[in-house]
């Protein structure tokens, strides 16, 4: 089976923690970036010809990514490709990835007429067999798979696209940024469908100035022939990073075991940059407590129900509580910080207090001393 994938780096605004890169590139779970599950994914399933769409602000995904060497594909025609469309382009403002495919059609123009398409979003997290929802598309015969998670909806949560499923699994309602209620499933932004059929798709709605993927070309589809869409129901755990707060409780969430092994063991590991470092020291006085702690770390304070990145300095009488502390930051002597999110090189002064909420965390931007 000829495969191929795209990976949309997603520049969507999530504050200070994307003001300067991708949500492909945020950082995530002590070592990891964003973009690792998709790459991975795609990995598993033998597909090494990959495309990144970005925007702008793509350097820091560059620099993880490099040659690509860490998940078998080679930075070059054939294998991973970065593609920048709006380079390209001669439109001043962003209408959407069917725009995006537009401007990088010639990428999906490489390779076999016969391949098949995977395309995926880089703020949606989740470990699985692309193996499986390949064969169920193709068992299908339909011409598009929406890969959905239920348990997402809630009454609350924009959903980019929402679906209610009838009985027979048939799609009985479907909405675009829509409040959907809890009896309605979450798209998990991750589409399958032939490149050819991909292709002619892109054309004609560009053409007709429809920039949108779901509300255009899915949601389009689906009401001229409902008979055209298979559903693939994903059961296990899939993350949600659209918002700070999502952000911030799913990165805390891993500290559970279960939620761990989902997403992280198993027959597929999350491959990400190798960076070595020598081990974490724990200091005589320090006390750590239901936390996930990278290499290279300095710890003699308390720091409890956080993430640390690697290279993290806690330093004597500093207590840390409900945080996530990114790369090379340093926390002073008797500082206290809760539900506090730092970027990278950060520096907390001495005695310095930091204390936001759960749905509200304390963003500390990269290289801030405060």
């Amino acid at each position: 089976m000829n495969v191929m994938g795209i990976i949309f780096a997603n520049d969507a605004t999530m504050g200070e923690l994307t003001s300067k890169r991708t949500m492909a590139s945020l950082p995530f779970a002590g070592r990891y970036r964003q973009v690792d599950f998709h790459l991975s994914n795609m990995a598993h399933a033998g597909i090494r010809h990959v495309g990144i769409i970005s925007r702008h602000s793509y350097q820091s995904l560059m620099n993880h990514i490099g040659s690509g060497e860490e998940w078998g594909l080679e930075l070059e025609e054939a294998g991973l490709e970065f593609l920048t469309p709006f380079a390209m382009s001669t439109s001043a403002s962003y209408r959407g990835k069917l725009e995006n495919l537009y401007y990088a059609i010639n990428f999906l123009h490489y390779g076999p007429e016969d391949e098949l398409v995977v395309m995926a979003d880089s703020a949606v997290l989740a470990n699985l067999d692309l193996n499986k929802i390949l064969a169920a598309h193709v068992a299908s015969g339909k011409e598009l798979t929406i890969v959905t998670k239920a348990g997402i909806c809630n009454g609350e949560k924009q959903i980019d696209l929402a679906l209610k499923l009838g009985e027979n699994g048939a799609i009985a309602d479907m909405a675009v940024d829509y409040v959907a209620a809890a009896d309605y499933v979450a798209s998990m932004d991750l589409f399958i469908m032939s490149k050819a059929w991909l292709m002619e798709q892109v054309k004609e709605h560009v053409a007709h100035n429809m920039y949108h993927m779901d509300r255009d070309l899915v949601m389009g589809l689906w009401q001229r022939n409902p008979e055209s869409i298979n559903i693939y129901e994903f059961e296990g755990i899939a993350m949600f990073n659209e918002s700070v707060e999502e952000y911030f409780y799913n990165s805390l969430s891993l500290i559970k075991k279960e939620v761990r092994r989902d997403l992280f063991a198993g027959a597929h590991p999350v491959y990400t940059k190798v960076r070595d470092r020598v081990p974490t020291y724990y200091g005589e006085n320090c006390d750590i407590e239901d936390c996930i702690i990278a290499d290279g770390c300095m710890l003699d304070g308390e720091v409890e129900n956080s993430i640390l990145f690697r290279q993290v300095t806690v330093c004597e009488g500093a207590e840390v509580e409900d945080c996530i502390i990114m790369n090379d930051s340093v926390i002073g002597e008797g500082a206290k910080l809760k539900y506090v999110i730092l970027d990278k090189n950060v520096t907390v002064r001495p005695g310095a207090k930091l204390y936001g909420t759960a749905k509200n965390p304390i963003i500390v931007k990269r290289g801030e001393i405060v």
